[in-house]
């Protein structure tokens, strides 16, 4: 048995306050890591706050995991005690589904999720099944690298399974925490980058992160200015906009992407969609073999997430700054039990 020191709330919208738990037996194909951060991701908020409807209490939060491999079951192979590793959304997947043995594990209905039905990495120790644990590569900053397992990912799955081309035109709406990962990674893939935002505080850093150019996301004119002009529009934000000008602003068969949560119904026309044969979809974070090629990459190109770091004891000053939109741009929790 090993005893796990965490965070946990108690209730919806609940203070996070010290909880410990006992792990059972380690099953053949899991591993327990020894957590040392822990980035804080919006859905981490969501799932605290029961949003979605699913959290189960006590719940400790927390699917951004870096930390070192403590112990190991008897069928991994791919990873071993004493290595630095990452774990994100999914703590485990069936492998026998489709989508799994397709090679899209994200898409496995029967996925287990790090922080729905099981305890989180807010902790000094998680448990997570072999596949869905990776190693860090040499190169990559491990004080900053707990976002890529999530916000990461979901910024360069999209590149992947859109076939997204260097020479591509991506706007990215909203420059926040995944915003700016996708300035990061769409630069890094070779496209030319327009960074959509409301703030005029961030258009320098936006081009600082990876941009291009900038346009004002509330000047309907300088949106009007450029249709036609991109073959994808990431956006990442979770509040209604004007889609259908967005909408124009694509290419023939551009697609709009949602990766911001919007709670309303979009609202967009299907006649420019018709005519332009244009699209609007969504995508989850990656499989995989889609997060060590992003982890690859990252350490490649040199992709930092831009970070604030908290002790863990501190954990709900964190929260609070999260809940009160003043990250800037990830938060990350630093093990100090």
């Amino acid at each position: 048995m090993t005893l796990v020191h965490a965070y946990a709330a108690n209730k919806a919208s609940g203070i996070l306050e010290s909880f410990e738990y006992e792990l059972g037996a380690l099953g053949p194909t899991d591993v327990d890591i020894s957590v040392e951060s822990c980035g804080i991701c919006h859905s981490d908020l969501s799932m605290l706050n029961n949003d979605w409807g699913m959290t189960q209490y006590p719940f400790v939060p927390g699917h951004e995991v870096i930390g070192k491999i403590a112990s190991i079951g008897e069928y991994v192979s791919h990873i071993a005690v004493g290595d630095r590793v990452g774990l994100g959304w999914h703590a485990g997947y069936c492998m026998t589904c489709d989508q799994c043995l397709d090679g899209h594990h994200n898409m496995c209905a029967d996925a287990s999720a790090t922080i729905v039905g099981r305890h989180g990495g807010f902790a000094d120790t998680v448990r997570a099944q072999g596949p869905s644990v990776f190693k860090i590569p040499e190169g990559l900053n491990v004080q900053t690298a707990g976002p890529l397992l999530c916000g990461g990912i979901t910024m360069f799955n999209s590149l992947v399974q859109l076939n997204i081309s260097p020479t591509a035109s991506v706007g990215v709406i909203g420059i926040g925490g995944l915003g700016h990962l996708a300035l990061k990674f769409a630069r890094a893939w070779g496209c030319h980058v327009t960074a959509f935002t409301s703030s005029e505080s961030k258009e320098k850093e936006a081009l600082e992160l990876g941009a291009t150019e900038t346009i004002n996301s509330r000047d309907p004119e300088a949106i009007k200015a450029v249709a036609g002009r991109f073959d994808l529009l990431l956006s990442t934000v979770n509040v209604q906009l004007n889609w259908n000008a967005y909408m124009e602003a694509l290419k023939p068969r551009g697609r709009l992407h949602m990766l911001g949560v919007v709670p309303e119904p979009l609202g967009i026309s299907v006649v420019p969609m018709l005519f332009g044969q244009r699209s609007v979809g969504s995508s989850p974070v990656g499989s995989p073999a889609n997060i060590r090629k992003m982890l690859e990459f990252s350490s490649r190109h040199g992709i930092d997430p831009v970070t604030e770091h908290f002790p863990m004891s501190k954990v709900n000053d964190a929260m609070e700054n999260l809940r009160q939109g003043k990250a800037k741009y990830r938060l990350v929790i630093d093990n100090d039990w």
